[in-house]
């Protein structure tokens, strides 16, 4: 079980912190936690900086505590390649304040036609996904479920049946009906959830479902899992603390999938806390603030929540009784480094839980300023992040 410390506590932090390492602190009341790792962000770089750049989003993830994440491949040029991954990696050693940690795109352009060529990237791509994206054949899915299988490789799935979109934006519910938007169907994501479990349970292939949303998804992966697949999931935090009853007409609402019911959340929330939903990640998607000016029908999809996350987490989740502290680093340390693969060295983060805030953009180190908890108040400060014995981000 992994443990926080405070800092008059340092002597039993060992061996993840050496205490020597540690700057002075007037306030021996901070926390130290062992680095976050998130296994689900948009960095945007290469192809859309504009959005995003690998620099602003480690510096914006250090802030948040982090110092491992996953990078999404909905870039350009996607890598599906060894060469086009390369172009992305040269980025990172270049710029990262933090260990980032690119996938490799299932199908070539992630446009579920083609295998994407998985064997020339296996040995710098963290995993395998076509994020942003659904792969909506059987068979593709199959043939890139044995291919990573053969290459000791996991497949990471966004789930989503285009042919149940019909148009949707938000959430096929209450307030889609209340104020004339077009849904989306549960059915849209945990129709894939289910094909994509069976297969993982034909093919031995290690399978991670991303963002999960609707309370199906919760019952298909805890049945799966029982039957013996190879499957963990992750939700977002976002989907823990808000449902379509809090939805209003703004662009830092649109996420993708939808915010969905209130029982929905409550199945999540359930499936938190009996380990059916092994992570909690961000999906933080940056975008410009034209894009996310448009209303709920006509702003793109996607929110930034990398720095905001373990405060919104502390204060809702476990301030409030809903899960402990170990529970919550096991969802944002331990089980995402596991089962990704990424080792925890001399990174830590120290915080000083006492501090209330209210959330505002403006103070972001993120390109992204759209998101649902502005003005959130929170308790929490990130005072120092650490990643391999170097400073990456200081109050």
């Amino acid at each position: 079980m992994l443990s926080v410390y405070k800092i008059k506590e340092l002597p039993q932090f060992a061996p993840h912190v050496p205490v020597e390492s540690l700057p002075a602190f007037e306030n021996t009341d901070y926390t130290v936690f062992p680095g976050f790792c998130d296994v689900h962000v948009h960095f945007r770089e290469p192809g859309f900086s504009y959005k995003e750049t690998i620099a602003s989003g480690s510096r914006a993830a250090a802030r948040g505590g982090y110092t491992a994440v996953c990078a999404m491949p909905n870039l350009d040029p996607v890598p599906d390649s060894r060469e086009h991954l390369q172009m992305e990696r040269e980025i990172i050693n270049r710029d990262a304040v933090i260990g980032v940690y690119p996938y490799g795109a299932i199908t070539v352009g992630e446009k579920g036609e083609k295998l994407a060529d998985l064997r020339s990237m296996a040995r710098d791509a963290i995993a395998f996904s076509d994020d942003g994206r659904g792969v909506q054949t059987e068979d593709m899915m199959r043939q890139a479920m044995l291919r990573a299988k053969a290459l000791g490789k996991m497949i990471v799935a966004h789930c989503e049946a285009n042919d149940l979109l019909r148009g949707g934006y938000i959430h096929d519910g209450a307030y889609a009906r209340a104020h004339g938007h077009r849904g989306i169907c549960s059915e849209s994501e945990w129709a894939q959830v289910e094909r994509d479990c069976r297969l993982a349970l034909e093919t031995g292939c290690a399978y991670h479902v991303c963002h999960i949303s609707t309370r199906e998804s919760v019952d298909i992966i805890r049945k799966a899992k029982a039957a013996g697949a190879d499957v963990t999931c992750e939700t977002a935090p976002h989907y823990l603390v808000f449902d379509e009853n809090d939805l209003k007409e703004e662009g830092k609402w649109k996420m993708n999938p939808p915010l969905r019911s209130a029982e929905d959340r409550l199945a999540l929330i359930e499936g938190v806390k009996d380990g059916t939903i092994d992570v909690i990640a961000t999906d933080h998607a940056p975008h410009t603030a034209q894009e996310k000016s448009l209303g709920l029908e006509k702003s793109a999809f996607g929110i930034v929540g990398i720095e905001t996350a373990f405060p919104v987490l502390y204060t809702r989740l476990v301030k409030t009784g809903v899960i402990t502290m170990d529970r919550l680093m096991e969802l944002i340390v331990t089980a995402p480094r596991k089962r990704f693969r990424i080792a925890l060295g001399e990174d830590y983060t120290v915080w000083d839980l006492n501090a209330l805030s209210k959330i505002d953009p403006a103070d972001f180190l993120s390109q992204g300023k759209a998101t649902p908890f502005e003005g959130m108040e929170v308790f929490g400060k990130c005072v120092l992040t650490v990643f391999r014995g170097r400073i990456a981000y200081k109050a």
